[in-house]
């Protein structure tokens, strides 16, 4: 065996068009980046750099090889998981389902009947492989010899073999009796003057006779022809009962003698003379007409007059002394086929109303030439002395393209097909008639004798065509039924008083058998049966054979042959009396072959026999069915099984079924699904489904309407045949228990000991699943069918009306296999079921009685917790009873209650909701609440709900089944609950004396069901349900557990839930709980917006201050300190978003990306520093990110700070340059003016400061006091514009900055003499040391001391720094006058003042000699 070539395995690193993963290095593409504000593109921004990689080139180009998008396709595509085993009934019904599948593929004729053949497997009669037997014989009686022997003119002789009668006539009488009856009663009709000449049954037009009226009888005598009604019944004993009506419809014939008629399918009469071949056609109608009389006759041979030559004559000529000797009816295709005396065939198209063409017309010639072109080789049996004696036809549903079968003299049987050119295009139809008529088969008698067979080139033996065969010569009448049933009677020279019959018929189980080979054989099994005696009729006593209502399948005897277990039986007529054949079915030559040979080689041989020619499955199944099935063959003595043969078919079903196989996996591991199921159980399932075949797919109730209009529900089956079904499965049942141990696959593990490897041990394992699941679906049919015959003891029409619309619907499509192996039919019909019971309790009847009876029929659909169900129904119907007084029915409703508590797990939904309803009813609230949670909890056993809502609820979990299960309990608690509280509301008094009303009572029952629930599950359900009614304040107000852990559960999920839980918390005093839900809330991804993050961080402040029992001094500190660095952030935060948005720089449409990420979660840091405060020059909220980021670097705090206070004043200086131009533009009409920048300067330190704690590295005031000085100074910020020149001063005391530090800061900038504190600048700060000197002399004299009593002091340093001052103005005085203190004081009045300050420090002055303190913030 040749294998294809390994593809070579890829090289490490040969993934070529594998595309590189972008550089998360690169800033110029980086997607985290984002920036603020627009940057300006530079010029080489535009261009592409010079080695960038071209598109389409290089190893990022898409590639175009088909084979690799291919194998990327393949490789993207998902893996499938493997499919889940089926369940057992769902495998077993695929069984049943292949099998009738198989069945159903049955080839149809013109597969097999297309070449000459002579195959016959021709056995004695006495064979025991013989296919026909001869049944009893039922002589005519006595009566009708004696009248026989007086006929004077005429006798004829003939058959209704549908109605177990037979006829006859002597001269103008005609008499039937039931051949069947050991003494019958003859029906006679003698009114006739004139002799009779044809007689025939045929069926009645529909609506013109009586219904009563099945059958119409058409006598022809010599000189009318007249019509009786046939009223035929079926009897208590089994017989036909038959009574004749007048009908008063004749006709007479007026020179025309009618000796064959012919009736159609839908009441039309045709017949031909002895005198022509002219076809009539005798209609008939209710009433006379205006133009037509209540019958009539047609020529449709020739319409017109005799004189005058016919169009049809012209074209088909007429020829003289021409018969008609049969006519025979083609319904499916509306054909009629006539023959006549010269063997000449012709078919017409029946047409209505009372049309009938003749189409096709075929002479012996004409066969002759078909059989020349056909055949190879010369006949002397088709020769120009042949002539055709019968010709039987073939319907459209048993084949397509074969129309007529004609039988030679010779005994040679010609299948001819009729086409039209309409055919190959339309296809095959009935309604459009055939043009022309093809030989396509001949079947050659069997040969006289055996004869060698020759080898075929695929081996095998090929059976020679025998042309040559007189064996039935001289064929005298044969008839042919569905599905190849042939009977010929055939006149031998030594036998010149009767007819030695030949029976054939295909053989169905070798044409199945060779379905698959290349050129299949029409093989057929024949016997001969002597009759002794002459036939006169043959007729079809059983019903017409059909396998299928289709080609393919129609005949297949092996598939109906336990449908039909007498098999077709036949009856044919002759002078000695009635003589009935019987078709044997497979199983029947089985038990035959098996009980006739002797000796265990002798047994072995003939199954060797059967399986060569049958195949493995269907002897084994004829084998299961012998072996199960004991004295069953129908009404023939003959072939009844007895014990010896019974053991031997058992001997066969085990010994000979095989062993189950595994097929080679390829390296793959070996699944119980791969396992092929042994002859056996192929056996087993082929017999199953040959069994329930007739109803398989079939519906189980065809509703309908009576006469009156009322509705009317009938089993489409009849159950007499259910039973007998029901029967032949228990008997199978019965033949496997028993034989359980010696059955493979049935043993369980005796057979795994016999396993010799891994692999054989799976088959057995799959052997036995298999043969189980086939067990299971057949105590399924048992109990499905006494289901269905129980449901038909019934009224089915009441059951069917109190149903929903929706079960109504599917009780209608409901059919047999859904019911055996479908959980939706067996939960239809368990609803029945219900029904049946409650339908039954209504009327009044025993509960117990009734569900006993039905769980001893059909288990499975009642089952003991069904039972109890029933009588907690029981017991509620009794309680709403309103004889009953109150203690009663609360009593009943109570076991009522405890009843559906015991099964509460095999409650439906649908029975648990009608459940509470009653109680709802009946005002049982508490009680229809715990029924609800009981069952909630049944359904849930391993509170798996609860695992996957703890498991935040991941989809596609097979757990969200088991809490939408017990969520559907909850949904009628809420029902309950909303039923009781308007029941309560519409109560005008809830009290009644002081004590509460009964409504009241019931009220506080049902609450203390649902409070006392251990249910944690329903508790989240019932706190949810109770949020979407907006009933927040009963939940809050309930004193649970489950409260807190619902609320803290879904806190983290919902805003909604958040806050109940802090409201729930505030209630309770549990104020640190409640601040650290709302710390989390504000710090969460929910949508909220800053501001409702500040407020909630604000009240998380505000309950973390309250002291909580339980909660130690740190864990609330520790708290307070997280909320409140939170909230300095959120304030950044809220800052930064209102800032932005009023900031004009930013453009439009970066506007609400900003929203989005700053009005929402609280940011960190330096997120807000990085990427809004710095990049926007917002310095105030820089140096509070410093502060409260604890940032201590102070070159970059001082360079904050300057930044701060030079765009301070370009802000107020540019307000004050649009002021100013407005002003000339406006005048007097202008608005306020703007602040002073001094002013603007001062609010913003004093802001920092306030936010910033005074921290001294976010306001380091020995920097930024020289700094804000400066900038009075150089900017002119002081008198020049109106300003206070001491403002700097002033500013820094008012924030409480020590005085003691400020003139530490000013002597430090007088002594160092910095820009532009130098020459003239001086006199600024020795101004600025004389106010903050001054203050601080004001301070102390107005607090009259130290604390403890002692007396004010300044140390001696700050009158040195006063005098250094004072001297200094005084030696400057023309410097200071030149404009060395522009915007300050004047000099003399600085030096005024610095005396006057020298003078209050003298006094105020301690000891010289302490020491400088240290510099400090205060």
């Amino acid at each position: 065996m040749a294998f294809p070539q390994t593809p070579s395995q890829a090289l490490p690193g040969a993934f070529l068009h594998t595309p590189a993963v972008a550089s998360r290095f690169n800033a110029q593409q980086d997607p985290v980046r984002r920036r603020l504000f627009t940057d300006t593109p530079a010029s080489s921004a535009s261009q592409p750099p010079r080695f960038a990689p071209q598109p389409g080139m290089g190893l990022d180009a898409p590639t175009t090889n088909a084979a690799d998008q291919a194998m990327r396709d393949l490789q993207a595509q998902p893996v499938l998981p493997p499919q889940p085993p089926l369940p057992p009934l769902a495998k077993a019904a695929s069984y049943i389902n292949n099998a009738l599948t198989k069945d159903d593929n049955y080839p149809e004729l013109d597969n097999y009947c297309r070449q000459s053949s002579s195959e016959y497997d021709l056995t004695r009669a006495d064979s025991a492989w013989a296919p026909f037997q001869k049944g009893p014989t039922y002589p005519i009686p006595q009566n009708v010899l004696a009248q026989y022997n007086r006929a004077e003119v005429s006798t004829m002789m003939g058959l209704f073999a549908e109605l177990n009668h037979a006829w006859v006539t002597m001269d103008n009488c005609l008499y039937l009796w039931d051949y069947t009856h050991p003494n019958p009663e003859l029906i006679g009709y003698e009114d006739s003057q004139h002799s009779i000449t044809a007689v025939k049954l045929v069926a009645p037009k529909p609506g013109v006779f009586n219904p009563i009226i099945t059958h119409i009888l058409v006598v022809a005598t010599t000189s009318e022809i007249f019509l009786l009604g046939v009223a035929a019944h079926t009897a208590q004993s089994g017989g036909q009962t038959v009574e004749l009506y007048g009908t008063r419809m004749s006709l007479p014939l007026r020179g025309t003698e009618a000796h064959v008629i012919v009736g159609s399918a839908d009441g039309r009469i045709f017949f031909s003379g002895q005198t022509d071949s002219d076809i009539y056609e005798l209609y008939y109608q209710q009433e006379e007409k205006w133009f037509s009389s209540r019958t009539g006759k047609i020529n449709h041979t020739n319409p017109s007059w005799g004189v005058v030559t016919t169009p049809k004559e012209m074209l088909w000529g007429k020829t003289a002394g021409e018969q008609i000797v049969d006519l025979v009816i083609d319904d499916s295709r509306n054909l009629l086929y006539a023959l006549s005396t010269t063997s000449t065939v012709r078919t017409y198209h029946i047409e209505a109303p009372k049309k009938l063409t003749k189409c096709i017309e075929k002479t012996r010639d004409d066969f002759l030439r078909d059989i020349a072109h056909a055949m190879s080789v010369t006949s002397p049996l088709l020769h120009e002395r042949m002539h055709i004696v019968s010709i039987s036809p073939i319907s459209a549903a048993e084949d397509t393209k074969v129309h007529l079968m004609a039988l030679t003299n010779t005994g040679c049987r010609l299948f001819m097909n009729a086409t039209s050119a309409s055919s190959y295009i339309y296809g095959n139809s009935s309604s459009r008639a055939p043009q022309s008529m093809q030989l396509q088969c001949i079947k050659f008698p069997p040969p006289g004798q055996q004869r060698r067979h020759r080898s075929d080139p695929f081996g095998g033996l090929v059976e020679p065509v025998d042309v040559q065969s007189r064996i039935l010569e001289t064929s005298r009448r044969g008839v042919r039924f569905a599905p190849g049933y042939f009977l010929d009677f055939v006149s031998k020279a030594d036998q010149p008083r009767g007819d030695s019959l030949f029976v054939s018929a295909p053989d169905s189980g070798r044409i199945k058998n060779g379905v698959h080979t290349q050129n299949m054989r029409f093989y057929e099994h024949a016997n001969w049966i002597n009759i002794e005696s002459r036939a006169e009729d043959i007729g079809l006593v059983s019903k017409p054979f059909a396998a299928s209502n289709h080609p393919t399948g129609f005949g297949n005897e092996l598939a109906v042959q336990f449908d039909l277990p007498g098999g077709s039986e036949f009856a044919i007529l002759t002078n000695t009396g009635v003589h009935t054949i019987r078709r044997r079915r497979l199983v029947d030559i089985f038990a035959s072959v098996i009980r006739s040979v002797a000796g265990e080689e002798g047994l072995k041989a003939e199954i060797n026999k059967f399986q060569s020619a049958y195949g493995r499955v269907e002897t084994i199944t004829a084998a299961l069915a012998v072996a199960c099935r004991p004295g069953d063959n129908g009404r023939m003595g003959r072939g009844a099984i007895d014990q010896p043969t019974q053991d031997r078919a058992k001997q066969v079903f085990i010994n000979y079924g095989g062993n189950p196989t595994l097929p080679e996996q390829d390296g793959q591991q070996a699944t119980i699904e791969m396992v092929r199921p042994s002859s056996r159980h192929g056996a087993l399932t082929l017999y199953l489904s040959r069994l329930v075949r007739s109803f398989w797919k079939m519906k189980v109730i065809a509703p309908s309407s009576d006469a009156n209009g009322a509705l009317t529900v009938k089993s489409v089956i009849d159950v007499g045949k259910l039973r007998t079904v029901q029967e032949s499965i228990e008997s199978l049942r019965s033949f496997l228990e028993a034989n359980r141990a010696f059955i493979q696959g049935l043993s369980g593990a005796a057979d795994l000991k016999k396993a010799g490897s891994k692999q054989e041990e799976v088959a057995f394992q799959g052997e036995h699943q298999a043969m189980h699941a086939v067990e299971l679906l057949m105590t399924g049919i048992t109990e499905g069918i006494s289901f269905v015959t129980t449901l038909f003891e019934e009224r089915v029409a009441d059951i069917y009306l109190s149903l929903s619309e929706e079960s109504r619907q599917q009780f209608r499509e409901l059919t047999y296999e859904r019911l055996f192996s479908e959980t939706s039919g067996k939960d239809l019909a368990k609803l029945l079921v219900k029904a049946i019971v409650n339908r039954n309790i209504e009327n009044g009847s025993n509960v117990e009685t009734v569900a006993d009876a039905l769980r001893r029929k059909c288990g499975s659909f009642c089952s003991p917790d069904d039972v109890v169900i029933f009588k907690a129904q029981e017991q509620l119907k009794k309680a709403s009873e309103p004889s009953l007084n109150p203690n009663t029915s609360r009593t009943l409703l109570h076991e009522s209650l405890k009843l559906f508590q015991r099964v509460a797990g095999s409650l439906t939904q649908n029975n648990l909701q009608i459940a509470v309803e009653q109680y709802v009813g009946l005002r049982y609230y508490a009680g229809a609440i715990q029924l609800c949670l009981v069952v909630a909890h049944e359904r849930d056993r391993g509170n798996s709900a609860l695992s996957w809502i703890n498991d935040g609820k991941p989809p596609n979990d097979p757990r969200e089944n088991a809490f939408n299960e017990r969520r559907a309990c909850y949904g009628l608690i809420h029902g309950i609950l909303q039923e009781l509280d308007a029941v309560l509301s519409r109560e005008q008094e809830p009290l009644i004396d002081g004590k509460p009303s009964l409504m009241s009572t019931k009220r506080a029952e049902a609450y203390e069901v649902v409070s006392g629930s251990t249910d944690e599950v329903f508790h989240f359900d019932l706190y949810e349900w109770y949020i979407q009614q907006g009933w927040t304040d009963r939940l809050l107000s309930i004193n649970s557990q489950y409260v807190t852990a619902f609320l803290s559960r879904l806190a983290s999920q919902d805003v909604v839930h958040a806050d109940l839980l802090c409201r729930f918390y505030t209630m309770r005093h549990q104020y640190f709980d409640a601040a650290k839900v709302q710390a989390s809330l504000a710090q969460s991804d929910f949508p909220i917006s800053i501001k409702d993050r500040l407020t909630l961080l604000s009240k998380a402040k505000t309950n973390a201050s309250v002291m909580t029992p339980g909660v130690s001094r740190q864990e609330l500190q520790l708290l307070n300190h997280e909320v409140t660095e939170l909230l300095e952030v959120a304030h950044i935060q809220d800052d930064l978003l209102e800032r932005l948005k009023a900031d004009p720089r930013i453009p439009e449409e970066r506007q609400p990306e900003i929203e989005s990420a700053l009005d929402g979660k609280i940011q960190a840091l330096s997120e807000l520093f990085n990427n809004y405060a710095d990049q926007a020059g917002y310095y105030d909220l820089c140096l509070i990110i410093y502060h409260v980021a604890d940032f201590r670097n102070s070159t970059t705090i001082s360079q904050t700070w300057s930044n701060l206070i030079q765009q301070t004043h370009d802000e107020i200086a540019e307000q004050w340059t649009a002021f100013n131009a407005e002003r000339r533009s406006r005048g007097a009409q202008v608005g306020e003016s703007p602040p002073q920048p001094y002013e603007k300067l001062v609010t913003q330190i004093e802001d920092i400061c306030h936010r910033a704690s005074n921290d001294s590295f976010i306001f380091p005031v020995p920097t930024l006091l020289p700094e804000v000085g400066r900038y009075a100074l150089e900017n002119g910020q002081d008198g020049r514009i109106g300003a206070d020149a001491n403002w700097p001063v002033a500013a820094f005391l008012s924030l409480g900055v020590s005085h003691d530090l400020v003139v530490r800061v000013l002597e430090a900038a007088f002594e160092a003499q910095e820009v532009p504190f130098r020459g003239g600048g001086r006199a600024r700060v020795a101004q600025w040391i004389a106010f903050a000197v001054a203050q601080w002399v004001r301070d102390l004299s107005r607090h009259g001391g130290r604390p403890g009593g002692e007396a004010a002091r300044l140390e001696p340093w700050v009158g040195e720094l006063v005098a250094e001052c004072d001297a200094w103005v005084t030696a400057n005085l023309n410097l200071i006058a030149r404009g060395g203190n522009e915007g300050g004081a004047h000099p003399g009045d600085l030096q005024r003042n610095l005396r006057e300050v020298r003078r209050n420090v003298e006094a105020l002055v301690v000891n010289p000699g302490v020491g400088r303190g240290s510099m400090g913030f205060y």
